[in-house]
This record gives structure tokens, sequence and C-alpha cells, in this order.
């Protein structure tokens, strides 16, 4: 088993005890779901962040990505952006991380993307969960809009409902860590 299958069984392990819950549920989409994933209690979790910081390094590099920032919409892409830019910097890679927000901030410096992010930055949105895509959607017209460069979205879970074919269908490439049917 390589060390990529072993940390992709232990994130199934932590989304399964910590993060589905079955029930009835109505998702951001509007959507009614007989599961709901919870990932910020696998993603803000000690264990959860130092999986998901080395396989989302690992995908990056798989995917010959090469980003100067991961991030994404917050709150669901911010520990998964952070964890990745605490990996990296522990393999000597120089990565940093940023937040989009959803709205433009009324006050200070009036800015919609914090952290480390520049114009003409190449960057990776991640996200926990891609469900339709609106999400990521979202941060990219955000980080475009700012003059960055997106060069795919990576998310902890594809919960296999459109999401990853409507970003694609836009010309964006997507990698996901787990999927739903992984985790059900």
């Amino acid at each position: 088993m390589t060390d990529e299958t072993a940390l992709r069984k232990r994130l199934s392990e932590l989304l399964r005890e910590r993060s589905i819950t079955h029930g009835d549920f109505v998702l951001a989409s509007g959507q009614h779901s007989p599961y709901y994933i919870d990932a910020r209690r696998t993603t803000m979790s000690g264990e959860g962040l130092a999986v998901i910081g080395a396989l989302g390094l690992a995908r990056l590099r798989a995917r010959g990505w090469r980003p100067r920032a991961v991030g994404g919409l917050t709150l669901g892409a911010d520990p998964v952006a952070y964890a990745i830019a605490a990996a990296a910097r522990a393999h000597g890679v120089a990565l940093d991380a940023f937040t989009v927000r959803r709205q433009v901030k009324t006050h200070g410096t009036g800015r919609r993307i914090e952290g480390c992010f520049a114009p003409g930055d190449p960057v990776v949105v991640v996200e926990d969960v891609i469900t339709t895509g609106q999400s990521a959607q979202e941060a990219i017209a955000a980080i475009r809009g700012e003059g960055g460069t997106v060069l795919g979205v990576l998310a902890v879970v594809d919960r296999g409902e459109g999401g990853r074919q409507t970003l694609e269908t836009a010309g964006v490439a997507v990698d996901a860590l787990v999927t739903a049917s992984d985790l059900l």
C-alpha cells in the first residue's frame, strides 16, 4: 500500500466517523439529500489537517499543478488551503494560502481576497465538498476578477452530483481526494 493509498483510506475513515450524517437534508444548492457531509468536522481536526495537507500536496504534484497559492470561498476552503500550505512548507515547497470572502469587505482595505494572493498568481481553488460547483465558480470568478490564473480545483470530497462536470465544461480541471461513493 502506497503512502497516498494509506492516507486516502484514513481520510475516508475520518470522514465516515466525523462528517457524515444520515437523515433528510437540504443542501446549499437547494437539493434534498439522505446524507450530509459536514467535512469541516474532519478538515478542522488535527489529524484531518495532517492527512488532507499531505494528500492535497500529493494531488497537486500528480496533476503537475504548480500554484503560487491555494484557497477558495470561506469557510469550507479555509482549513483545506491552510493544511496544504503547511504540508508544502514541511516539504520545502513554497506555497501560500488565501481566502475568498463571500462579499467585498466594506471596511479596512475593502478586499474580497485575503491572505497571500497577488494579481498574476497561478492558484488552485480548494473546496471541502463539491456538489454543484457553485462555490468553486464563485471563487474562480473573484480570483479571475483580481487577475489570478486558476490552474484547477481540488476538493476533499466530490459528491458526484454534477459539480465536477459543470466546472470541467467551463474549462476548469477538477480533482478530488475522495468521492461520496467511496464513503457511502
